[in-house]
């Protein structure tokens, strides 16, 4: 029955509309080139396979915001194809990447159907088991529901949102000491990296490198 749905009804695009697949690969080959993103307040190595216009825009909206969670895995996989190949990304002494995304607000995430970048941060690491990596996802950082929504908010406004409003999860801490990699959908200033790299550097953690899907401004 499922196979008939699907002859029925296929995929679409999200970015693009033709049909065949959430992402097409004409589509997915436009994340296939990541580069520094404006490193701003963040402390920390910052990339983004795009920039957040076009193609990429209408594929973080389409995940985010309109409800087209098929998206995790091709997202997931162009992460996993871009980590291993970004300079000062680390593994862990036993060859694991330890991945943990930044969290959201649970009012957000409820809208959205669960935590997005969870689940983006699951299928980038099942990505990169097929490809030989050993890897490992950290839900280690909470975010009160105190923080409002960022969009809309300068660096300073951002940085002030999310004070005392980030916090360690101890229900998704990595090993002790291990360097992580935190993942994140859009960078604008910096701010949310710069607070994550704090709280889990407080916590004994080391951000290698940030990775994002696109970068904004």
């Amino acid at each position: 029955m499922n196979i008939a749905l699907d002859l029925l009804l296929p995929a679409l695009c999200a970015a693009c509309g033709v049909a065949g697949a959430a992402c097409c690969a004409a589509c997915l080959l436009e994340l296939a080139r990541p580069h520094p993103a404006p490193r701003g307040s963040a402390g920390v190595p910052v990339y983004a396979l795009v920039a957040y216009e076009g193609t990429a825009r209408r594929l973080v909206l389409a995940y985010k915001e309109r409800g087209r969670r098929d998206l995790a895995d091709p997202l997931g996989r162009a992460l996993a194809a871009a980590l291993p190949h970004l300079p000062e990304a680390r593994a862990a002494p036993d060859g694991t990447w330890w991945l943990v995304p930044a969290p959201s607000r649970r009012s957000a995430s409820r809208r959205r159907g669960g935590a997005h970048l969870l689940r983006l941060a699951r299928r980038c690491a099942v990505h990169l088991a097929r490809a030989g990596h050993a890897a490992a996802v950290a839900p280690a950082l909470w975010l009160s529901s105190r923080a409002r929504d960022a969009v809309g908010l300068d660096r300073d406004q951002r940085a002030e949102n999310l004070a005392g409003r980030l916090r360690l999860d101890p229900r998704g801490h990595p090993p002790p000491g291990v360097p992580v990699v935190l993942l994140d959908d859009v960078t604008t200033t910096g701010a949310t990296i710069a607070a994550c790299t704090r709280t889990l550097a407080a916590g004994g953690w080391e951000v290698s490198t940030a990775l994002v899907l696109t970068a904004a401004g």
